[in-house]
């Protein structure tokens, strides 16, 4: 392996070898885009191979979005065929209502599991880098997270039976492009990579940029960062683990006893919680997830229920809290909306680039008008909504009843909101004072359909 100028590839090879102690034997399953990340990482493991025996199982996932994809399954299949490291892939023919980056990364993590147990593989390796990292972390500062969360993302997650590995965390994004072109590694770009439509490509495109040229090797900072923030995790739910038990078992509290806890150790064992029903998925959770089951939890009623994310429902009775998964229809949600959300009414709202429409089903948004994030929910009681060309604003109630929605949709019917609870739009029905004319500045589009 030819050694870059400057790069820190050594520290990769040092932690597979030093640290992570591989050895003749182990099966690796590699997660393999054909991007210039996990290409990288696939000759890294390559070169390992000559020194120690190891098997290598490389997986590729082709999402079905993009028209180049069938032909990088392709490259990569023929590169590995040449080199004869076994090759499986699989396409995602379609996905369902959930929100299409979480739906296809537990696709795609379900498939790398099948793929651990057929191989009887010990390691799951994937090539997140130390800029995913700062990514991660800013991303869910701005969110809100658990304190497991704030940290990133673990460098390695035990599993049942094997566990996931991200050799790639002391590196940077520059650092593997150079390391590719020097050992004249083939790879493919995403080009909606390059476009800022998504949340984390305006992290990367903008605020990277600006902490690289604060500091060349900011990614080890954030590492750093990342693990002192586990360190203290870990110390904590020590401590939580002596407690939870008392008050959470089978998925239910009791909030008797839940209450007897110091306010700290209350809080932490709601985000125990959470982590556990989440594991390593913590990027959909954020402040408001908490805070609606601490509402939930000091709730005066005998008798209350919440939704979160990915279909679990929290539902109090009496000095009770069971979380349980749900199947019936949603009639109380609040989802934050970044390019896509699908609603429980079956409907879905999404990000376009551009639209001839100006009927109610399309909203247009100038960024200096609201605050981020946006979400969807549905309407609390007292709801008001500041409408153009008249002075003051309009019960949300009373636009309900002038568009003759039937009562039985109206505690369903979709709100757009900022983070200040500015209502700004009632899809296909309303806009409000906040929402721009096609003549008009604006920064977003959304559609109701």
């Amino acid at each position: 392996m030819k050694k870059s100028n400057g790069d820190n590839m050594h520290e990769v090879i040092n932690f597979l070898e030093k640290e992570l102690h591989l050895k003749d034997g182990d099966v690796i399953v590699l997660g393999n885009s054909y991007g210039p990340d996990s290409m990288a990482l696939l000759n890294i493991l390559l070169d390992l191979s000559k020194k120690i025996d190891i098997s290598i199982i490389v997986a590729h996932v082709n999402h079905n979005v993009r028209s180049e994809s069938a032909k990088e399954k392709e490259a990569l299949e023929a590169f590995c065929s040449e080199r004869k490291i076994i090759f499986e892939s699989m396409i995602i023919e379609q996905y369902g209502d959930d929100n299409f980056e979480n739906e296809a990364r537990n696709i795609r993590y379900n498939y790398f599991e099948d793929l651990v147990h057929k191989y009887n593989a010990n390691y799951l390796f994937t090539a997140h880098h130390g800029d995913d990292l700062i990514e991660t972390i800013l991303m869910r500062i701005v969110r809100g997270s658990t304190l497991k969360g704030y940290s990133g993302f673990s460098q390695i997650v035990n599993m049942d039976g094997y566990k996931i590995v991200r050799p790639l965390i002391y590196v940077t994004k520059d650092d593997i492009l150079t390391y590719d072109a020097e050992n004249n590694i083939p790879y493919a770009i995403d080009k909606s990579n390059l476009r800022d439509k998504h949340t984390r490509n305006r992290y990367r495109h903008v605020v990277l940029p600006f902490l690289k040229k604060e500091d060349k090797n900011v990614h080890e900072k954030f590492l750093k960062f990342s693990r002192t923030l586990l360190e203290y995790d870990e110390y904590i739910n020590e401590e939580i683990k002596r407690n939870v038990a008392k008050v959470y078992r089978d998925r239910t509290i009791d909030l008797t006893k839940y209450f007897e806890l110091d306010p700290l150790i209350q809080k932490k064992i709601i985000y125990f919680i959470l982590e556990e029903i989440y594991k390593d998925d913590l990027m959909i959770i954020n402040d408001n997830h908490v805070k609606l089951l601490k509402m939930l939890i000091k709730s005066k009623k005998a008798n209350a229920y919440i939704y979160l994310p990915h279909g679990i429902k929290a539902i109090k009775t009496y000095d009770k809290i069971t979380i349980s998964d749900y199947v019936k229809e949603v009639v109380n949600y609040e989802i934050e909306l970044l390019d896509y959300v699908a609603l429980p009414n079956g409907h879905k709202i999404e990000k376009v680039e551009e639209s001839e429409n100006n009927d109610n089903n399309i909203c247009r948004i100038a960024n200096c008008d609201i605050v981020y994030p946006l979400y969807v929910r549905t309407r609390k009681y007292g709801d008001r909504m500041k409408l153009k060309k008249i002075n003051g604003s309009r019960r949300v109630k009373d636009i309900f009843i002038d568009a003759k929605v039937p009562l039985e949709e109206r505690d369903t019917w979709p709100i757009v909101v900022d983070s200040c609870d500015k209502i700004i739009w009632i899809p296909g029905l309303k806009k409000s004072k906040f929402t721009k004319q096609k003549n008009e500045n604006y920064d977003i589009i959304l559609r109701y359909d």
